[in-house]
């Protein structure tokens, strides 16, 4: 069993750690042009003159200044800039030499390092660049924090996170209140409908403003003059598809009540907004705040929506895109990538020491809560949980609608035009199966190693400290956005020299990235499923001299099924709607649907993406159909002790 224990944490050391110190160690590498390691000399007909460094030649007419030779990887400082007087007519002949290993020159696509002189004609020295040597410190940052127009994006994303976080919150404590203490009707369908925006890509709500208040928007006139593109359409899609993580939370919460306190109120004559203050928000307070804290992180950590509908109003996350695939700074996105770790770190510490604090509010002794019929209230709750329904299916619609339209707005004729992926950008109908690919081995081989990885902790006996790493690299991918996984998986992999450099680019690192990505809501939910099992069961498997292997097979897995089905339709889902942490690591030949909506919308073809993205939505919606027909099934056998 440590032995295994040991093969998956190298599996996490190699697909988490690993990664992560190398795009912090790839954060602190900059560039400069050091004009001491060359040395010219110049023949203008009288024979070669002194040799005189770079350095000294700059010193002279100040050519260059600080900020050229704080270089980049790709910068081509021309050398001719040194001499004043050059002229490639000219009959002055020039030599140039390295005087370091790490000082190289370019002469047109030439590379020279060599030590020796190299002498070039006027016409040839013009084609001599000089190249700019590895460094190690904290320029990169210096010189993001003294970029106004990258360092607003701190300001900015910290802002979009904080509002759509107290906007979220309070819809979903509302939702999750009214279900709870209310005896209106339909419970059932509103919770169904609000768990709908977990089956779609974060940029589906994007798509779907876009069509309702863009530029040619149905109700374009709502914003009264304001344009959906920034801060405003992203709040909204932020809302949209964080409601379903925050409502889960907070209607746990409010189940976990004691009828007694609210007897004990209502015996003391108190008002529903008295008790409500008293009694309701300090029970849900621990919900709330963990609530909060997994908006705020799901927010600042998005990339597909501020992508499609931010407009000119940048994130950090979509910094992190702009350096490394628009411009093709890698070292720069690494240092937006370390920034955007830090928000998410913190709000995962403070949950966590916020949980630990958490005190059980539900004893042997505590009644059941159980709602009363009351007509005024219970139909404000149905008329508050239309409203969050129109908003969820109307987003949907939405995207349904635009994905059968044949030419918005102009030919609204209804048709199966746009789902015709392989005439658009973006992967065509091969994105659609690899997707489907992705998310099937995702959900076998990740729910197989992290349903082991979590029986390992939580069973076998000894061994505390290796088991207490164990459960802290388990719980560091919930702390890690997606982005910046992905980022961190080309620094690590894509290097030849790492032994695991064959699988760059292949199916095989989506899936390792989606499963690490994704580990940590698979592995507590495995834990509360094994802790439910007393440890007599370890025991009496060793008097009776069986191998642990047995014990798991016959009796730990059927026992943990309803948990292994749910960490395999999880797992499948989110491989499906993924885009952030698969954006840098996908091929031509891997290209993934969630993917190609983004690819789509960004040449343009909205509808096709609308289209895509409601694929996903069908897939998904099919997948859980799919998870509850096995779960009747399966659990039909499995579970039949429990009835006993």
């Amino acid at each position: 069993m440590r032995a295994f224990m040991l093969i998956v944490a190298l599996y996490l050391l190699a697909t988490l750690a690993f990664p992560l110190g190398a795009m912090f160690f790839k954060s602190l590498t900059t560039y400069r042009v050091d004009l001491t390691l060359f040395e010219f000399q110049v023949d203008a007909g009288g024979g070669w003159g002194p040799v005189a460094t770079g350095e000294a030649l700059n010193a002279k007419i100040k050519a260059f200044d600080a900020d050229d030779l704080a270089a980049t990887s790709d910068t081509r400082l021309a050398a001719t800039k040194l001499f004043p007087d050059f002229s490639f007519l000219a009959p002055t002949k020039y030599r140039i030499r390295s005087t370091a290993p790490e000082a190289v020159f370019l002469f047109g696509s030439e590379r020279v390092a060599d030590p020796d002189w190299h002498e070039y004609s006027g016409n040839d020295f013009r084609r001599v660049v000089m190249r700019p040597v590895l460094d190690q410190g904290f320029g990169n940052y210096v010189r993001y924090f003294s970029t106004p127009s990258l360092f607003y994006s701190i300001h900015n994303s910290l802002y979009i996170a904080t509002v759509s976080t107290i906007i979220t919150v309070t819809i979903a404590f509302g939702l999750a209140y009214a279900l709870t203490r209310s005896c209106m009707p339909l419970k059932g369908m509103f919770r169904l409908i609000v768990m709908i925006p977990i089956l779609v890509p974060s940029l589906l709500p994007g798509i779907a403003l876009v069509y309702l208040f863009g530029n040619q928007g149905v109700i374009k006139g709502a914003l009264m003059g304001e344009s959906i593109y920034g801060p405003i359409g992203i709040v909204i899609g932020s809302v949209f598809f964080t409601l379903p993580h925050a409502f889960i939370i907070i209607q746990t919460a409010l189940y976990i009540a004691d009828a007694r306190l609210y007897e004990a109120a209502a015996s003391l004559r108190a008002s529903r907004w008295k008790t409500f203050y008293t009694v309701t928000l300090p029970g849900a307070r621990f919900g709330l705040i963990s609530a909060a804290f997994v908006v705020f992180t799901l927010v600042i950590t998005d990339f597909g929506l501020p992508k499609v509908i931010g407009g000119k109003f940048n994130v950090l996350a979509v910094d992190v895109y702009k350096q490394v695939i628009g411009q093709q700074n890698f070292e720069m996105g690494a240092v937006v990538s370390v920034i955007l770790l830090v928000p998410a770190l913190v709000a995962f510490t403070v949950d966590r020491l916020m949980q630990r604090r958490q005190v059980a509010l539900l004893t042997a002794r505590s009644v059941a809560f159980e709602a009363k019929p009351h007509r005024n209230f219970d139909m404000v709750c149905l008329g508050y949980c239309l409203l969050v329904t129109v908003f969820v299916v109307g987003l949907l619609a939405m995207c349904q609608y635009a994905a059968l339209v044949k030419f918005w707005p102009y030919d609204l004729t209804l048709s199966f035009k746009n789902f015709n992926f392989d005439r658009m950008d973006g992967g065509g109908w091969d994105s659609y199966w690899n997707s489907i690919h992705l998310a099937l081995l995702t959900a076998t081989l990740g729910t197989g190693v992290i349903f082991c990885g979590a029986y390992l902790v939580e069973k076998m006996q000894g061994f505390d400290t290796g088991r207490g790493v164990f459960q802290f690299f388990a719980m560091m991918p919930m702390a890690v956005p997606g982005l910046v996984l992905g980022l961190a998986y080309i620094f690590f992999f894509n290097n030849p020299a790492n032994p695991l450099n064959g699988i760059y680019g292949t199916m095989t690192i989506l899936v390792i990235c989606t499963v690490t990505h994704f580990y940590t809501v698979g592995h507590l939910t495995a834990l509360t499923a094994l802790k439910q099992m007393d440890r007599e069961f370890e025991a009496v498997s060793a008097s009776l001299k069986q191998p642990v292997w047995r014990l798991f097979g016959r009796v730990t897995v059927p026992v943990c099924m309803p948990a292994i089905l749910d960490i395999s339709v999880y797992m499948f889902v989110n491989a499906m709607t993924t885009v952030s942490a698969v954006i840098f690591l996908y091929s031509p030949d891997t290209a993934l649907a969630a993917v190609a909506v983004l690819n789509m919308d960004d040449a343009g073809d909205i509808a096709p993406a609308a289209a895509m993205g409601m694929m996903i939505f069908y897939t998904n919606a099919f997948a859980r159909l799919v998870h509850l027909g096995l779960s009747r099934g399966v659990l039909s056998r499995t579970q039949a002790w429990r009835k006993r």
